[in-house]
């Protein structure tokens, strides 16, 4: 059927959408959280927030939802202090009231050109320790983001992007300051900051103007991250838009909007569409065609995907205890849950392998078991498995 029609359909419900697609799969349990101090905030909230509810517990620690990150940000729910996972601010979830955070050091309001109030209330900076912090979010101290603009106004954030098309591997910062104000580099500084490694990249979408031949991301991509269990950050903006005058201010960010990709349709007609988080809170049924033509989350915006930030956490080996027989590996590691809608089978997207060497250098890594959906192992005490160093991978479970 045409993608307007597909479009209405899957706007009605899932019955709905089952009857048009031959391909209907999305990630389950993905925030949904309300706009706050900016879309990429928002959309980063969403990121780790599914994390936190999928295998890495630690993105996510404080009072609201019993510190697990809820699915919602309603503060009828007593959900609305989970903001402080992007926005940290002073007497927000169990902060101090005379602690200065995100909001207070560099957020005057929307689109906001003015210096960042630390600066104009003459008091240093806080310690980076929310997502906003990392990725550059409202940060005016930025003077030169790779020829393209300066920034960051309030409410918005920037990619460093290989404009060739060709993926960009994040290179992030040391000792926990970020190496400049760019999102994927933010997100690996964010992730070290909480305990974890990660790896992230940036890419352009493959029907962007400025791509060469072959490259850019493509709805294959797409479909292997999330076939894979990593949900992908997409990054709208106006084509051969680069900078702005706003305010008076020349040479300001870009228009542009940040969201979630979380699943994707393929119509029966071969149509490829995108299942995403809008960081307006709008539900569970959002999509758009990929292609060049403008995307209208909840009909607004009409602004193209320029391009995606991927993003994969790693294990992390979390305990060692001592038990009866052996000793219990414990670890945080990706944890997703794919759901298809015409079967509706629901499995995990990856599993673990545990693997020991005798010697860091010169010896092979032996698996100590068939990969593993859980996220412990019990090692007999007894035995060339008792002693060495261990690893956990994550890999397909297939």
């Amino acid at each position: 059927m045409q993608a307007a029609g597909l479009v209405a359909a899957l706007a009605g419900g899932s019955a709905l959408m089952t009857a048009f697609a031959a391909e209907n799969v999305h990630l389950e349990g993905v925030p949904d959280y309300a706009w706050h101090v900016g879309c990429f905030g928002t959309a980063t909230g969403n990121l780790f927030g599914y994390w936190d509810r999928h295998g890495f517990p630690n993105f996510y620690t404080g009072p609201t939802g019993g510190g697990v990150a809820p699915l919602d940000s309603r503060a009828s729910r007593g959900n609305s202090g989970i903001r402080s996972l992007w926005s940290s601010a002073a007497g927000r979830d169990g902060r101090p009231d005379d602690l200065p955070g995100h909001e207070d050091d560099y957020y005057v309001g929307y689109e906001s050109v003015a210096a960042d109030p630390f600066v104009t209330r003459g008091r240093p900076e806080h310690a980076p320790d929310c997502v906003g912090d990392f990725i550059g979010l409202s940060q005016n101290k930025w003077t030169e983001l790779n020829g393209e603009c300066r920034g960051n106004v309030d409410a918005y954030a920037f990619v460093f992007w290989d404009r060739s098309g060709a993926r960009r591997t994040a290179a992030p910062g040391s000792d926990g300051i970020p190496a400049r104000a760019d999102i994927p580099n933010g997100l690996v500084d964010w992730s070290r900051f909480r305990g974890y490694e990660a790896e992230s990249f940036c890419q352009l979408a493959d029907f962007n103007p400025d791509v060469s031949p072959g490259l850019g991301f493509s709805f294959a991509d797409l479909r292997a991250e999330i076939d894979a269990g990593y949900p992908v950050l997409l990054f709208l903006q106006p084509s051969g838009e680069y900078s702005r005058t706003l305010w008076g201010q020349e040479g300001v960010n870009p228009d542009i909007h940040g969201m979630l990709a979380y699943g994707y349709v393929v119509d029966d007609d071969g149509t490829q569409y995108v299942r995403f988080r809008t960081s307006w809170a709008t539900g569970d049924f959002e999509f758009a065609p990929w292609g060049p033509n403008p995307w209208t989350p909840s009909g607004q915006l009409n602004y193209p995907l320029r391009g995606v930030i991927g993003y994969h956490p790693s294990p992390v080996i979390r305990s060692l205890e001592a038990v009866e027989g052996g000793w219990r590996i414990r670890w945080d590691g990706p944890a997703s849950i794919l759901v298809d809608e015409l079967s509706g089978e629901q499995r995990p997207a990856q599993a673990y392998v545990v693997e020991r060497t005798e010697a860091l250098e010169g010896r092979p890594w032996t698996p100590l078991g068939p990969p593993q959906t859980g996220r412990e192992l019990t090692i007999p005490s007894a035995g060339e498995s008792a002693a060495g160093f261990f690893r956990v991978r994550a890999v397909s479970p297939e």
